[in-house]
């Protein structure tokens, strides 16, 4: 019993670890700026414009999903921002189709799943993707029509938003700020490959690497990711960055003091120590300077130059304040979902997924959810993990179901989107998502067993149609009741 329960610990705080070194800082940090400039800068009349629950649905379901699609960002990443533009005043189907379609339709992904899963996954990932987005955001909006109500009367406050315009400065900073979260995760020759390399005299710090490896064990065939020195690092620096931003942070909006500056300087070193790549030896320590620390540093040296050129100190604050909010509300839902699944990991073995996926059936298509679910991977590492599988003699239907539930229904998202919108739209949401991810899997499962494309043309169609009728009856109900 005792070691197994060591397994556990062992299991759950290798995954956070991981996680942590590898996802935090170049990923979600930047992204909790952004949603903190979202909030604390952009005018809530221009969100509730083109976002907002009566804005016309032509323009903002599709703005949403282009708006995820343009950020191609991963499943952690766009719940600060899906958190952002709904505080801000989005309607929640928009909101829902911006959370969806961002991870889902991560142009980087894509691409990597059409090399190596095949162009005809990758192309039905997209679009239903696109078109199931969509669907489950109006879907939801129609679901908690009073609730959205109630939230768009809520953000809007009576103001006419017709003619709502987001600030020229506002713009180039949030432009600047996503520059930062592109260049820090896009993988590229030009970001990744190295222009210079320092020999820091710091030895042994290859046996410091054996040692992480004992420590955090790890089966890369499995998508399990370990410690590397350079993550090491960053940790303790990301636990520095926490505690001086508990007291540099937690009063910003009244004012700074000198932990602000402590905490604001950890995060830009820690930024460029993240970009770097560290290799470790016997004598020495290399560190190779990438085109991504370049970018990085380029990125904030504009940020710090459009804050003071186009916003007071005010509204500065109330950035940062936003910004620590965030990070309050998201990042320890974060953390206990991640070690959740580390220890989840041990119970799930991938011949279980084979012995129960190897056909296109209903029960293999869930299977398939379910392994999105609780064996969540980040983005890039589900596509070799999906390949495995595949080798394996897993059916290409709930391959497809897995890809297109695994960056929406894993156990740290939905923590995270509970904590959002509130626990009864977060599992309704969840529902729908496996629901049509299943749905997904069975529809492509069925072409890859030769059916007619025609037929299952017309089964999507009719389903379509059902639900639209059902979705408008309910809809009619609703508007009925309000009207008595």
């Amino acid at each position: 019993m005792a070691n197994t329960i060591l397994s556990l610990l062992q299991s759950g705080l290798g995954n956070l670890a991981a996680y942590l070194a590898a996802h935090v800082l170049l990923c979600l940090l930047p992204a909790f700026f952004v949603a903190g400039a979202l909030t604390a800068l952009v005018p809530k009349e221009a969100v509730t414009r083109y976002l907002g629950r009566s804005a016309p649905k032509v323009i903002s379901y599709p703005a949403a999903a282009f708006g995820g699609f343009v950020l191609a960002v991963c499943s952690c990443t766009i719940m600060p921002l899906f958190a952002g533009i709904y505080r801000k005043g989005a309607g929640l189907g928009p909101a829902i189709a911006f959370l969806f379609v961002g991870p889902a339709i991560n142009i980087l992904a894509l691409a990597y799943t059409g090399v190596a899963l095949g162009m005809d996954i990758a192309v039905a990932r997209i679009i239903l993707s696109a078109v199931f987005g969509i669907g489950i955001g109006l879907i939801m909006a129609i679901i908690f029509r009073k609730d959205d109500a109630a939230h768009e009367s809520e953000a809007s406050n009576g103001v006419f938003a017709a003619s709502a315009k987001v600030p020229v400065g506002v713009w180039v900073f949030l432009g600047l700020l996503i520059a930062l979260l592109i260049a820090g995760t896009l993988q590229v020759g030009l970001l990744t490959n190295h222009y210079a390399e320092l020999n820091v005299p710091i030895g042994g710090t290859d046996r410091f690497q054996a040692a992480l490896n004992r420590l955090v064990p790890f089966d890369a065939a499995r998508g399990e990711e370990g410690v590397t020195v350079q993550g090491a690092v960053l940790i303790v620096l990301l636990a520095l960055i926490g505690v001086s931003a508990w007291f540099g942070l937690n009063k910003v909006d009244e004012g700074y003091n000198r932990w602000t500056w402590v905490a604001l300087a950890l995060i830009a070193l820690t930024l460029v120590l993240a970009a770097v790549r560290m290799i470790p030896g016997a004598e020495s320590l290399r560190i190779q300077l990438t085109g991504k620390m370049f970018a990085v540093v380029l990125a904030m040296a504009g940020i710090w130059l459009a804050a003071r050129r186009y916003f007071d100190e005010y509204q500065l604050q109330e950035w940062l304040w936003e910004t620590w909010r965030f990070v309050k509300q998201i990042f320890p839902l974060l953390i206990v979902g991640v070690f959740a699944v580390g220890v989840i990991r041990v119970f799930i073995k991938p011949e279980w997924i084979e012995a129960l996926a190897g056909s296109n059936t209903v029960l293999a298509n869930l299977v398939g959810v379910l392994f999105g679910v609780f064996m969540y991977f980040p983005t890039l590492v589900e596509v070799p993990i999906a390949n495995m599988f595949l080798g394996l003699g897993m059916h290409r239907g709930p391959l497809l179901a897995y890809l297109m539930a695994d960056p929406e229904l894993s156990l740290q998202s939905i923590l995270i989107t509970a904590g959002i919108i509130g626990r009864l739209k977060a599992w309704t949401y969840v529902a729908w998502v496996a629901l049509f991810s299943t749905l997904a899997g069975l529809l492509y499962g069925a072409w890859v067993d030769g059916a007619s494309p025609w037929l299952i043309l017309l089964a999507l169609v009719a389903g379509i149609a059902i639900l639209t009728l059902a979705l408008r009856w309910v809809g009619a109900r609703q508007a009925k009741q309000s009207a008595t």
